[in-house]
């Protein structure tokens, strides 16, 4: 929702931009102060150029990323089994696709301005212009994260539970929440705060009073990032503290040990929950300096730090959707292995060298005198 914010204020500015810089040299009437405006003006879209295109690049890398994690989990079979996991990597990658197609949208300087009038046009405004296809996904993505660790709570904590509770229809029917849900959420919110005035779209502007616009930040920030928080603290935490005790359990047991199958079994249970831990406290990291922002900002604006500020939290979030399949690749026991077999297959030119040498000895050993 950062980026509801972040890019209703930046398009209030664009679009108010040629009139302030107007307001501005009318009433200086001093040709070094109308030059210092210039220079800035120049300077900052200079800036939010370059920034534009690093948000493209690091598009570019998650979709590729993701892409590989996705292939490799269908290989190695992990997309039935871990299919929420499987679903997290699909929102990731449609988060990455979106990055690249809103920000091109950018450096090309389309503005928000619709070509059609009447309802295409409002549709061309609150959906292509307005970011929310992108941040919908995002905001699907960390309600996928819950589902992930509320899963991972009930196999390891309640495991007879967990065997009537997570049937496949409740595990596919979760995964659909997370898509519907962000979506619904972010176009709900489009819908009802933007605006065409003259063929311009005012995104996310329109509230209907300052009280209002605070009381969404405030439920944002509490609905997407305390609860979160909170869910992942407490499923994570009660899941060490039962594996932990199920480890002491086993060191003491006098009884045979358990069996191979079950070994693998408990094996696997680890490496994904370690996974999804790191994956968890990565998005905490990178997610803090937006879900901070965005509610101290609705509370308070101010322009001191608006671009960089802007800026710096987006690009936290952004690197979030890059690294992330980087955790899956190092973590994640099948994925990793997978990738190891595709590097193995890529050709090796150290290889030829070694073959030659080898051969020249042979050679060398043949033309000796018997």
């Amino acid at each position: 929702m950062l980026g509801h914010q972040v890019q209703g204020k930046m398009t209030e500015e664009n679009i108010s931009n040629s009139s302030y810089l107007s307001a501005v040299m009318t009433t200086t009437g001093n040709d070094e102060d109308q030059t210092t405006v210039t220079m800035t003006t120049s300077l900052s879209r200079g800036v939010a150029f370059y920034f534009q295109c690093l948000v493209v690049a690091i598009g570019f890398v998650g979709a590729a990323a993701n892409g590989v994690i996705l292939y490799a989990m269908i290989v190695s079979k992990q997309h039935k089994k871990q299919f929420l996991i499987f679903n997290q990597n699909m929102l990731d990658l449609c988060s990455s696709l979106l990055l690249i197609y809103t920000f091109i949208l950018r450096i090309l300087n389309i503005r928000q301005t619709a070509v059609q009038t009447g309802v295409p046009g409002y549709l061309q405004c609150t959906l292509l212009f307005s970011g929310s296809l992108l941040w919908g996904a995002t905001n699907g993505s960390i309600i996928n994260l819950m589902s992930i660790a509320i899963e991972r709570y009930l196999k390891v904590v309640h495991p007879t539970r967990s065997k009537k509770v997570l049937r496949k229809s409740v595990i596919y029917s979760a995964a659909a929440f997370a898509w519907i849900g962000g979506y619904a959420y972010n176009i709900t919110v489009v819908f009802s705060t933007s605006e065409m005035v003259d063929g311009v779209c005012y995104l996310f502007l329109m509230w209907s009073s300052r009280a209002a616009a605070i009381a969404h930040g405030i439920w944002y920030f509490v609905s997407f990032y305390v609860i979160v928080l909170s869910i992942f603290i407490f499923c994570y935490r009660r899941i060490l503290i039962v594996i932990r005790n199920q480890a002491r359990v086993m060191a003491t047991h006098s009884g045979p040990g358990p069996s191979t199958a079950q070994t693998n079994s408990n094996r696997i249970q680890a490496n994904v929950i370690k996974t999804m831990i790191f994956v968890s406290a990565f998005y905490v990291i990178t997610f803090t300096p937006t879900m901070v922002y965005y509610p101290v900002n609705t509370i308070k604006p101010g322009r001191a730090a608006t671009d960089t500020g802007r800026s710096i939290v987006l690009l936290c979030a952004f690197l979030y959707i890059t690294a992330n399949p980087f955790i899956y690749a190092v973590k994640f026991d099948p994925v990793r292995r997978v990738l190891v077999k595709l590097v193995r297959l890529i050709p090796c030119k150290k290889s030829q060298p070694a073959n030659e040498s080898v051969d020249t000895a042979g050679t060398r050993a043949d033309q000796k005198p018997n």
